[in-house]
């Protein structure tokens, strides 16, 4: 099997075998977590050739392009595969120690793996009406998810989800649309070559802003970010981490590959656009999160927030920064599915998410409180971790281009991001616990299969810090490619533009 197509055929075929095992929960958590397994080691060796041989192109029934179906991979959506895979294999994992049996009865490994399709296939597709397809597979398998169960919090949250996710959608296909009648394709490699000849600059640009209400929604950024806190508490805890880890982060995806692409923000206009954007997501969110007082809607906010940091290396738009969005993605994908699956046992464990109901964690579970602290510290930057060398990068991009309030407004939100994870630590782990023998008894098999998931992202957050020399040369080389995308056209199109 093509090493392009491995990370979306692979789940499809395992999400059809697990519906056909619906009546057996072990055959479809092997299927799970046998498949995530696999599709880490296809997409390192995906990244690993990428790495040694450049962009590489696929063209579905070999129909040239930009007539046919386009698979394409540079570093920066091998790195994404990566990180989708990383992330569905915790989640597997994870969710076979959740042991959520009612929800595994209607489909739940089908619609996780179904959902990796889409987000594999949203990183790899090299045409923007694919990109809108793997899309409506993310906004299908991702609302039945979020509503499976059919809980009153679960319902209110999906209508929500879906609704604004729905607007997202009609834009995205009107934008396309539009983009297709003003320049006649939509294979990005194309549209790469035929933008920049393209007489009606005005009509670009608006098509372009269109692009960005739809991915801009998607990603969750200033000002329509509030269908994310509103539900992503709401459904079980590694449902609530595999959205926190991926689906805003394939908007961001979509946002930095279609603003380096197809319409720089250098000499533009939007990119001011852009810069209040990034510092007003930075701001909300963390304030939004400051007057949380439960354990996901404080983390829900946060993902908001830290979204704006990610904007920002794009709004900026020079190599450093963009590098500094990249590296900040691969710390940002593993630290947020890693606080959220804490939450989770915190959940198992207590039954409730209020911080002041609970307490006494770091005396009763003290290695659950050293695995939160290394997410939450390394989300609030602090150094040797990842997120320190993420908002470096970020900060010293921007000092450079003396965009001096935007650089405030990342210092700023860091310093609130840290007061919230110790108020999360002071709340959840120090304090005395309020309502003594509450716990669930859990037998000690389930408690190791929630925690493995966590100590592995630890680990490879731990392991990002530790390694953010190569990684960084990882996430420059990406950037590099982005700002020049002539190896991804000659990859697609077989000549250079």
């Amino acid at each position: 099997m093509n090493l392009l197509a491995a990370p979306i055929v692979i789940p499809l075929l395992l999400a059809t075998l697990a519906l056909l095992g619906m009546r057996s929960h072990r055959w479809q958590q092997a299927l799970a977590v046998g498949g995530a397994a696999l599709l880490v080691l296809v997409s390192f060796r995906l990244l690993f050739r990428v790495r040694e041989e450049g962009a590489l192109a696929l063209q579905v029934g070999n129909w040239p392009a930009p007539f046919g179906i386009t698979l394409a991979a540079d570093l920066l959506g091998a790195i994404m595969v990566v990180l989708s895979s990383v992330t569905g294999l915790a989640i597997a994992l994870y969710s076979v120690g959740a042991r959520e049996t009612a929800r595994e009865r209607f489909g739940y490994y089908p619609l996780v793996l179904l959902l990796l399709m889409g987000v594999n296939g949203a990183f790899l597709t090299g045409d923007v009406f694919n990109l809108y397809v793997c899309f409506e597979v993310m906004l299908m398998a991702s609302f039945v998810l979020l509503a499976l169960g059919g809980e009153k919090p679960q319902i209110e949250g999906g209508v929500k989800y879906v609704a604004l996710n729905f607007f997202s959608s009609a834009l995205f296909l009107a934008a396309a649309g539009l983009l297709y009648g003003a320049v006649g394709t939509l294979n990005m490699a194309d549209l790469a070559v035929k933008i920049p000849a393209a007489e009606d600059g005005g009509l670009l640009t608006a098509i372009g802003l269109l692009f960005l209400a739809a991915f801009g929604i998607k990603a969750a950024i200033f000002p329509l970010f509030f269908w994310l806190p509103a539900s992503y508490h709401t459904p079980p805890p590694a449902v609530s981490a595999l959205f926190a880890g991926l689906l805003t982060k394939v908007g961001v995806y979509a946002l930095i590959r279609f603003f380096t692409m197809l319409f720089p923000l250098e000499a533009s206009f939007t990119q001011p656009l852009m810069m209040w954007l990034a510092a007003l997501t930075m701001i909300t969110g963390v304030l939004g999160a400051a007057a949380q007082h439960e354990f996901r809607r404080v983390l829900s906010f946060h993902i908001v927030s830290q979204i704006g940091y990610m904007i920002m290396g794009l709004a900026l738009f020079t190599p450093l920064a963009l590098a500094g969005s990249i590296f900040y993605i691969m710390h940002h994908i593993i630290v947020k599915t890693n606080l959220f699956l804490v939450s989770g046992v915190v959940h198992y464990l207590r039954g409730t998410g209020e911080l002041k109901e609970l307490g006494g964690f770091y005396r009763a579970r003290p290695w659950l409180a050293i695995l939160f602290l290394v997410p939450a510290m390394s989300l609030a930057g602090l150094p040797p971790l990842s997120g320190f060398f993420a908002k470096l990068a970020l900060v010293v991009a921007g000092l450079r281009e003396a965009a001096w309030a935007l650089v405030a407004s990342a210092l700023a939100v860091s310093l609130l991001t840290l007061y919230s994870m110790t108020k999360i630590w002071g709340e959840v782990f120090w304090k005395a616990d309020p309502t003594p023998n509450a716990e669930a008894a859990m037998e000690p098999a389930r408690y190791r299969m929630l925690v493995w998931p966590i100590v592995l992202l630890a680990a490879v957050t731990v392991a990002i810090g530790f390694s953010a020399g190569p990684m960084f040369a990882l996430a420059v080389d990406a950037a590099g490619q982005l700002a020049n995308p002539s190896a991804y056209i000659r990859a697609v199109l077989g000549t250079a533009p």
